[in-house]
């Protein structure tokens, strides 16, 4: 980073990871306030994480072909156009008061973020010296943490009013319980207008910024995606990025509802602990890692951290009160060096297949939608939220498979994508 050149783009483009951050650790706040608005269970609120992360599954294929064709610089600027045009799509969808509506505005947020982290992800690992990349990211990646910390704090002052209760609603007549609920839905126009404003601020900056070129100059024209699976670590390394992001939806999604049952407290309280508390210790654990990697190999660090959340998913499933909640508190500090260090590993030596590789680790994501829906299903089932923590702890033990054995560079000779 010492470089002129790199300096300026790389602070922009961490920038991302800040935006995007914030606008997925809306969602924890959404998911409460869409399943009073329109009175759904956990497993339907749990939609908000599918409508998500679906996006990544349909998007971050097409979004390596663009990058493929036209550069980096084009991947951005298309990523932000759709995450700007989802944020203003909020206020029709409060203004309709249909579910859809917002699960609809949600995916094309997510269109939006999903070419963007198809873009910076490699593009941060790739500017610089490739020995620093895994530390270069996780770095770019803590600021994500930060957003984790803020979004919770400040999008539960705007969206989680307290309103009415849900006994007020039932005694209400049906036309006034519509006009009721439509006010609370209302709350979150003001916060996405800002957002897309911003958004679109960052887009026309990016518009006029020249961005190094990093590219590959022996990059093949090939425009098969999955060639790059015949890289055994690359298979490895999206099988745990799914469950990986599954964990960490299914951790942070559902904090606030977790909270408010294990411990009795307040939607807003909890959102208080989701920010301070989780959104905290996710950004520490971030920098804190940066850090631990110049002492321990980035593989081993996984390893160790995901053996820890390991224990503390059981803490969390099977304890009650403040213990449960530090429990979460603690797998998202020892999880935040997670998505980075999987990421980076698994685009090791991909040369040519970087951005396929890139691609195929970005479309795993759509572990965020498939995941949390276990983990609504169960918390259904069985009443209990906490035991819907059992879907975190098989994720993590998926992650410390790759992290003992899955990351080695081996480039299988059996497969043939060509």
């Amino acid at each position: 980073m010492a470089k002129n050149k790199y300096f300026f783009p790389f602070i922009m483009v961490t920038s991302l990871f800040f935006m995007w951050g914030f606008v997925h650790n809306l969602d924890p706040i959404l998911i409460p306030h869409l399943k009073k608005s329109f009175s759904l269970n956990i497993l339907q609120s749990s939609l908000v994480d599918s409508a998500v992360f679906i996006a990544y599954l349909l998007v971050a294929i097409p979004a390596g072909i663009l990058m493929k064709k036209y550069g980096y610089k084009t991947g951005i600027l298309s990523g932000l156009v759709l995450f700007a045009i989802g944020s203003f799509l909020f206020i029709p969808a409060a203004n309709t008061q249909q579910y859809s509506f917002f699960l609809g505005a949600l995916f094309i947020i997510s269109c939006g973020l999903t070419i963007l982290e198809t873009a910076a992800n490699p593009y941060v690992s790739l500017l610089g010296d490739p020995e620093s990349a895994t530390s270069r990211l996780n770095f770019a990646q803590s600021f994500n943490g930060l957003a984790a910390t803020m979004a919770p704090i400040i999008g539960a002052r705007f969206i989680l009013t307290e309103g009415y209760s849900n006994e007020e609603l039932k005694a209400m007549t049906e036309s006034a319980r519509q006009i009721a609920l439509a006010s609370e839905a209302s709350t979150v126009k003001v916060p996405y207008f800002i957002l897309g404003s911003l958004i679109l601020v960052i887009a026309a900056i990016f518009y006029f910024l020249r961005l190094p070129d990093v590219e590959d100059k022996d990059e093949s024209k090939s425009l098969n995606v999955f060639r790059a699976l015949r890289h055994r670590h690359l298979t490895w390394a999206v099988v745990a990025q799914f469950f990986y992001v599954g964990a960490q939806v299914c951790v942070f999604s559902f904090f606030i509802l977790y909270a408010v049952e294990v411990a009795g407290i307040s939607n807003v309280l909890a959102a208080d602990y989701l920010g301070w508390g989780c959104g905290l210790a996710f950004m520490v654990g971030r920098f804190f890692g940066v850090f631990m990697m110049k002492f321990i190999a980035s593989e081993r660090l996984l390893a160790i951290y995901s053996a820890i959340c390991i224990l503390l998913c059981l803490i969390a499933t099977f304890s009650y009160g403040f213990i449960a909640i530090y429990a979460v508190i603690g797998i998202t500090f020892f999880m935040s060096i997670m998505f980075p260090t999987i990421f980076s590993l698994g685009i090791k030596g991909l040369g040519s297949d970087t951005q396929y590789g890139s691609s195929l680790i970005v479309m795993a994501i759509f572990g965020g939608a498939v995941l949390p829906l276990f983990f609504g299903y169960i918390s259904d089932l069985s009443g209990k939220v906490q035991y819907g923590q059992i879907v975190s702890l098989i994720c993590f033990c998926v992650i410390f498979a790759f992290a003992v054995k899955g990351y080695k560079v081996i480039k299988s000779q059996t497969k043939n994508y060509a």
